[in-house]
């Protein structure tokens, strides 16, 4: 008996996947294996795929297949870190960080993780708690596989943080945001804002302000058992939160956010074709950098 007895799918939220999950289908129906799918995406793009609840899809399927580009991996990501099954990225459309094959490499991608030819890749998650001063009794929690950042608000000042460490004050930002990424969220938003590409083998929690004002501006990387504690100063401005990209709350002067990091919060399918510095040399477009003469 194979690796795989049951698929679960998660799909694009705009383009088409129907050929491709076809193909899935057909590859499950040959060795009598079912194909689970989040019931609004199956129902979306009309394919034979079981509609299930994110919950049932999470505790049913051994595989999860992301069907898109990076936003697609980190939801199917974080619909991981719920159950067991690790996740296989397919690309659909523009090359990603995280995805493991394309289209057409699909079918035999599955022959070898069905026979167990592949390996994991785990991945952290980094973990907030925040809320307003004195409201800690209804804080908000959220998991991000890339990362959690505190914005300013548009026609606000600017977000002025503090980062305590260990309970210990370390420093102060102003700056226009700030991120706090794992390495999987280094070559995210923090990448974007001049902060270090960190290996996926790496395991800590990256802080990287956007558009520093302060004099101080330079990223911070903390292993993973510091406890970290990001305070809005007197003289911040409203700050939003967002989890991977994803307005997730809002703080005042005053709030604070609890991170913490989760090691191996899901697990990602690596079948050997391509290294993360392989496929950051063809993402960012870096080759050119690593050649001499």
């Amino acid at each position: 008996m194979g690796f795989i007895g049951t698929v679960g799918l998660v799909l694009h939220p705009e383009r088409t996947c129907a050929p491709t999950v076809d193909a899935v289908v057909r590859w499950s129906r040959a060795r009598g294996t079912k194909v689970l799918g989040l019931a609004t995406e199956v129902a979306r793009i009309g394919c034979e795929a079981i509609p299930v609840g994110p919950e049932e899809l999470t505790a049913s399927a051994d595989l999860l297949i992301s069907l898109g580009g990076d936003g697609t991996m980190l939801r199917t990501m974080r619909l991981a870190t719920r159950g067991r099954a690790p996740v296989l990225g397919v690309n659909v459309g523009r090359l990603g960080f995280l995805a493991e094959v394309d289209i057409p490499e699909l079918p035999a991608a599955l022959d070898a993780i069905d026979a167990q030819r592949f390996t994991l890749e785990a991945r952290s998650a980094v973990h907030a708690r925040f809320g307003d001063a004195g409201d800690t009794g209804n804080a908000q929690q959220e998991t991000a596989l890339n990362d959690v950042v505190l914005l300013r608000s548009p026609g606000h000042k600017s977000a002025a943080v503090a980062v305590r460490v260990q309970g210990e004050p370390f420093v102060a930002y102003t700056a226009d945001a700030v991120v706090v990424a794992t390495p999987t969220g280094s070559t995210a938003y923090s990448f974007s804002a001049g902060g270090p590409i960190v290996s996926p083998n790496a395991e800590g929690l990256l802080i990287t302000p956007v558009a520093p004002h302060a004099a101080f501006n330079r990223s911070v990387f903390l292993s993973s058992g510091e406890r970290l504690e990001l305070e809005v100063l007197p003289h911040s401005g409203d700050l939003a939160v967002e989890a991977d990209g994803l307005l997730v709350g809002r703080l005042a002067p005053g709030g604070v956010v609890e991170v913490t990091m989760l090691p191996a919060a899901a697990r990602v399918v690596r079948l050997g074709r391509t290294t993360f510095y392989q496929r950051a040399q063809r993402k960012l477009r870096l080759t050119g950098s690593a050649e001499h003469g």
